[in-house]
């Protein structure tokens, strides 16, 4: 009788979602807390806690492999790639930015940050040859950046000021976003601002953002472009989870000014926000402590198309499958139209 009712259940949570979820299969099951995410071979790649880096193979969920990148019990948050190396940074102080060899998945220390507010919380690849990451910002209060070129990493230095208690949160390692144009950097806490960046000239602009904002616990956390103009942010209060007013917006002018959307009616805290390849902005899947949605009008309105809980980021692995990740856990969602 138990069985026959837990699939009756089933079944009755799928229909409520049929429209959109075919499936959502777990992948890989582990003592982890998985924030980042990237795609490679045919398979999804992470880093989180403990140390841990490992695979799950998305034409055999079977096949996989986890390695430790440390001896300590390190934090990742980060994680993104080039052509032959994956990048994490580990989010205690010292930052340490591991590189991780595609091929033989031997890693090495190739910077270090020793400042004692080294806290990174995202990591971004322009290209293969460009990349950025942020950290909390020392008692200056100015933006402590670190960029890769040339095939090394150093401090990046630039004239932006944070606001008292204005910060990031490394929820998802998606608060940096980029076109061919610019970079995008989503803040929050006290103040919930823009910080755009002429990838040319390499100089930069904020701009306000409407978000909630005011508190620590408040702001965007995550931040998605299609191209130069448009682009969707979400994020909320995670110390309030189902509180859902000002918590999404989109922009059409690369990021100056941002519209709010479906305030009051969508699933609340989001830390994870992904614009569907080929879809020109249109279609977007979005994550939460508390959910997952979807969005078929470039963020405009939101359904809930389920309430599994503890996913932190996603990834869409092709037109039809996001791959998440989150507490303890990495699934593939099948998705139909």
């Amino acid at each position: 009788m138990k069985n026959i009712l837990s699939i009756l259940f089933l079944s009755v949570g799928l229909t409520a979602f049929s429209q959109q979820v075919e499936s959502l299969e777990t992948i890989l099951n582990d003592k982890i807390s998985i924030r980042a995410l990237e795609l490679y071979d045919n398979k999804v790649w992470y880093s989180g806690t403990d140390s841990k880096f490992g695979y799950v193979d998305l034409k055999d969920y079977k096949t996989q492999k986890q390695i430790k990148l440390s001896e300590e019990k390190l934090q990742f948050r980060t994680l993104a790639q080039d052509k032959t190396s994956f990048y994490a940074i580990n989010i205690e102080s010292p930052g340490r930015f591991f590189a991780i060899d595609k091929k033989t998945l031997k890693s090495q220390v190739v910077f270090k940050d020793t400042a004692k507010t080294a806290f990174y919380d995202a990591l971004h690849f322009v290209n293969d040859k460009l990349a950025y990451t942020f950290s909390d910002a020392d008692k200056d209060q100015m933006l402590k950046l670190a960029a890769y070129k040339e095939g090394k990493w150093s401090m990046f230095k630039n004239n932006v000021k944070l606001n008292e208690g204005e910060a990031a949160f490394a929820a998802s390692n998606t608060n940096i976003s980029s076109s061919k144009k610019y970079l995008w950097i989503a803040t929050g806490g006290k103040a919930s601002r823009i910080l755009r960046m002429n990838l040319k000239d390499e100089k930069f602009e904020i701009f306000n953002t409407p978000f909630v904002q005011g508190e620590s616990s408040q702001g965007m956390y995550s931040v998605d472009f299609f191209d130069n103009n448009f682009g969707i942010a979400a994020g909320g209060d995670y110390t309030k989870q189902d509180a859902n007013i000002n918590n999404i917006a989109t922009t059409i002018d690369a990021g100056e000014t941002w519209q709010i959307q479906a305030s009051g009616q969508n699933a609340g805290y989001t830390t994870c926000v992904k614009i569907k390849p080929g879809s020109k902005g249109k279609e977007i899947i979005a994550v939460g402590d508390k959910h997952i949605s979807y969005s078929s009008d470039f963020g405009k309105t939101w359904t809930k198309i389920s309430d599994e809980k503890g996913f932190f980021v996603c990834q869409w692995i092709d037109a039809n499958k996001v791959v998440l990740a989150g507490n303890n856990k990495i699934a593939v969602m099948k998705l139909k139209f």
